[in-house]
């Protein structure tokens, strides 16, 4: 038990310090070569938030774990706003100027319904509950969609706060070297694969010992520690004041994990939805996703600190059930 928990917590380390280099080095690389910065935010950065998660379940899918690899998306998507948005709300109340309330939480709250419906085979067709190879497609699908639109709107140079601040977001040049940014591009890629399975494999192990479905063990630990790029972004963007950055981060993130991470494990190896809790979770997700369109659009454009208060007790009192029960 104590190895597995030393294992789980390297394996967390390592996921995070790849995810770093990843997007350090492939910022960098991709600002040598003339990319536009608007572009490296919203697309090196973003994918480098999701990488612990597409690393985790990727390994986890094909290693047939799919209890953690569930667990992980839905309880990663989960924590990033019940315990992100609301712990840096509590900090400062964040201010929302931009597209994010017209386009970026509406889509995220379209594929949160379009995951609950997906999972939900034995209501709909009689059959077990999976995300399988076709959902895996149709994720990917919408995910092109909504690329093509974001890229589009950067490429027609329309004004966005949040593009902008993504954009500072990407970094300076950083190395100078093509061969040192590749270097750190592949060193980020080789902590992603052993940090990934060392994760996958001692979170088992955890739930083994412990006589736990391993989905309890991806919804809480697991998914709180991927969830830790998202965290330190979006605390980052709240002391600098650049409060766009803090949501649009974590819905960037959300609508990431559904649509590319679940999309991409789902295609590669079916993701079965539990029996025990499963659609709950699925449920939860959605009613979080539903619920922070109205605190954005109330209090003039702001999540003030008593809403982030209760996103916060929604979070902990949600796991603590999931635990308990």
């Amino acid at each position: 038990m104590l190895l597995d928990g030393f294992l789980l917590l390297l394996g967390l380390v390592l996921l995070l310090g790849g995810g770093n280099f990843l997007v350090t080095g492939a910022s960098a690389l991709a600002r040598n070569l003339g990319v536009s910065p608007l572009v490296i935010g919203l697309t090196v950065v973003a994918f480098g938030t999701s990488a612990p998660e597409l690393s985790i379940n990727l390994l986890a899918s094909l290693q047939g774990d799919s209890g953690i690899s569930f667990g992980n998306i839905i309880g990663s998507n989960i924590a990033n706003i019940g315990l992100i948005i609301g712990l840096t709300a509590l900090i400062r109340p964040l201010t929302i100027q931009s597209v994010i309330i017209s386009r970026e939480i509406p889509m995220m709250i379209m594929v949160s319904l379009l995951a609950l419906i997906a999972g939900s085979d034995r209501s709909l067709r009689a059959s077990p509950d999976v995300f399988d190879r076709s959902d895996g497609l149709v994720f990917l699908l919408v995910f092109g969609v909504f690329m093509y639109y974001v890229i589009g709107d950067v490429l027609k140079k329309k004004r966005d706060p949040l593009v902008e601040e993504a954009g500072e977001f990407a970094g300076e040049k950083g190395l100078k070297g093509v061969v040192l940014n590749l270097g750190m591009l592949a060193g980020g890629l080789a902590g992603l694969i052993f940090g990934g399975k060392l994760s996958v494999d001692s979170a088992a192990g955890i739930a083994e010992v412990l006589g736990v479905p391993q989905v309890i063990i991806g919804l809480t630990v697991v998914a709180f520690g991927t969830s830790l790029p998202e965290l330190a972004t979006s605390l980052i963007a709240v002391f600098q004041g650049k409060t766009d950055i803090a949501v649009g981060n974590v819905v960037g993130s959300n609508i990431f994990n559904l649509l590319l991470v679940n999309g991409l494990c789902s295609t590669v190896g079916t993701i079965a939805v539990p029996r025990d809790g499963g659609l709950q979770d699925l449920l939860m997700m959605t009613f979080l996703a539903l619920f922070l369109l109205p605190l954005s659009v109330s209090h003039g454009k702001r999540i003030v600190r008593w809403e982030g208060a209760l996103l916060l007790l929604l979070y902990l009192g949600y796991n603590a059930w999931r635990v308990a029960f």
